[in-house]
């Protein structure tokens, strides 16, 4: 095997996998076999509020039912909480992340009050030492926020991190890419309910399980800009991106979990072939 080419497919157990699911897990299949390399499956059941083993034991059954393999064990990002903590202890220990004890609604509120109109990101900044004190002595719940200003003081700004990316953004984003992690402002990085935030585990992941390519669909190339500042704040390799095209129904809408989009397992039990369907998605 070569491992300087090792991928992976992430589903969420939240949910039954379908046409754009499988589109995803082929290319980055696919990939690792032209390049010798290693395919891996990694279970991303960190939602611990919606993840199901139903879903889990689907997922399974659908990428068998496709023909794709993969190293065992299979990570599940909930036995691997410690790992995730470490990190947020480093970030938390420099000085990079902050309590922000604003509801979601109350970020919402703050983000559309802003000065100048409307904004897609939220900036804030610790709280005086005695509020927030008193706060914490309420039980008053909070999400652990990383801290772009700090992020920033840290690296001498932001103009020297790139990615490169072998695919295409959703503006046809290619080759050496500035990243722009401004673009996500201050992140969650960990909350009560949920416990580490997406971010934080995803890039904590690749690397300890040496993910050097990251194929996924372009709806997540944005996510790259604040991934790569966390691989560069914690000292982590960064991986080649490849963003591919996501896969829309006859209606135009693209294939989501939330819109019920057709799933492979129904498309299995009626009597699709994993032939016809790698004929049906261009694979």
């Amino acid at each position: 095997m070569n491992a300087s080419f090792v991928t992976r497919f992430a589903p969420s157990p939240t949910g039954l996998l379908h046409r754009g699911h499988a589109y995803s897990a082929l290319l980055a299949y696919q990939a690792a076999q032209a390049a010798g390399g290693t395919f891996i499956l990694r279970i991303e059941d960190i939602d611990a509020t919606r993840a199901r083993p139903e879903f889990e034991a689907a997922i399974f059954e659908d990428l068998a039912w496709l023909g794709l393999s993969w190293p065992e064990p299979v990570r599940r990002q909930s036995l691997h909480l410690a790992d995730y903590e470490a990190a947020l202890a480093r970030l938390q220990g420099e000085g990079l992340v902050y309590r922000c004890f604003r509801t979601r609604k109350e970020v919402a509120q703050a983000m559309a009050s802003a000065p100048h109109g409307a904004m897609d990101t939220f900036r804030s900044a610790p709280l005086p030492a005695i509020e927030e004190a008193q706060r914490l002595d309420r039980g008053e719940p909070f999400a652990w926020r990383l801290s772009l200003e700090a992020a920033a003081a840290r690296l001498g700004g932001f103009d020297q991190l790139t990615f490169q990316e072998e695919g295409a953004g959703p503006d046809g984003e290619t080759g050496l890419i500035c990243a722009r992690p401004e673009l996500g402002g201050d992140v969650v990085l960990a909350r009560k309910d949920v416990g580490v935030a997406y971010h934080l585990a995803v890039v904590v992941d690749d690397a300890l399980q040496g993910v050097t390519h990251v194929i996924r669909g372009c709806d997540l190339f944005e996510a790259a800009h604040v991934q790569r500042l966390l691989q560069a704040l914690l000292a982590l390799p960064a991986p080649v991106y490849r963003h591919h095209r996501l896969l829309a129904g006859p209606d135009g809408k693209r294939y989501a979990k939330r819109d019920r989009a057709e799933t492979l397992q129904a498309l299995r039990g009626a009597g699709l072939t994993p032939e016809r369907l790698r004929q049906e998605i261009g694979l």
